[in-house]
């Protein structure tokens, strides 16, 4: 999966928004005003995302703690998310030997988990319009 489709698959999702409060380079997802990721056009130099990955694309997703922990040792393109909360976000480097469909299940989970933090008037709009299959992959 490459920027351009992250990007889409992003948008994809019900009422998912895009925004780029820190500059053209990074496009921040958000869904009712909560961001669920954070997509960069290229990885930052030196050791942050490793010297294999530097100047790659990354997209930074919400993720449950322990999930976040095992999927890091499974995953070598996944790390402790860039300039995010370390336990709650991880930082996917896209490149070809990250399965593409394991990224799209990554992007879901980060959009549920925020949308299940949402205010309860705010979650039950979207329940009500939305199947919840949808909302909640």
């Amino acid at each position: 999966m490459d920027f351009t489709q992250a990007q889409e698959y992003c948008l994809s999702l019900p009422e998912a928004s895009i925004d780029y409060p820190f500059g053209p380079d990074v496009a921040v997802f958000k869904i009712k005003n909560k961001m669920f990721g954070l997509l960069s056009t290229s990885g930052p130099k030196g050791k942050e995302l490793g010297p294999n990955y530097a100047g790659h694309a990354f997209i930074n997703l919400k993720c449950d703690p322990e999930e976040a922990s095992m999927l890091r040792d499974i995953f070598p393109e996944v790390l402790p998310g860039y300039h995010m909360s370390k336990k709650h976000w991880n930082s996917v480097v896209l490149v070809d030997s990250m399965p593409e469909k394991e990224i799209e299940r990554l992007i879901d989970r980060s959009y549920g988990l925020v949308v299940k933090g949402l205010k309860k008037a705010e979650r039950l709009q979207l329940e009500l319009h939305y199947p919840l299959e949808e909302l909640y992959k």
